[in-house]
């Protein structure tokens, strides 16, 4: 594959830099890399294939369910908030102010909530 920069050197992030061992610890020795360019992908396919036992990757139907949630938590507080402004506006003879505010309050607590939940996920 050549020489490519890693992700942080490409993004220009510094590496952290590594502690030193102090007085009386040796440095662990690490396995070697191998040398064979297809004993090198054959390890690095095991280690996928461990990392994808240990996190299995949702189901398409489990993906579909959580958009479905987002969607609700979004769409639900912002009609409920047209919904009441209309009313306010139609019992106060406002126009439409009361029904433009409470839409944008809604909206915002939607976002908020969906915002939260994915954080929770």
């Amino acid at each position: 594959m050549g020489d490519i920069p890693s992700s942080r050197a490409a993004w220009g992030v510094a590496p952290s830099p590594r502690p030193s061992p102090t007085r009386g610890e040796g440095v662990q020795a690490q396995p070697a890399a191998p040398t064979d360019p297809k004993q090198a992908a054959a390890q690095r396919a095991q280690a996928r294939e461990q990392a994808a036992q240990r996190d299995p990757e949702p189901s398409l139907a489990r993906r579909f369910g959580q958009i479905g949630v987002l969607g609700w938590l979004i769409v639900l507080p912002t009609l409920a908030g047209l919904w009441l402004g209309h009313r306010l506006d139609r019992w106060l003879g406002t126009g439409i102010t009361l029904a433009a505010a409470l839409l944008m309050a809604g909206a915002g607590l939607g976002l908020w909530l969906a915002l939260r939940w994915m954080r929770e996920q």
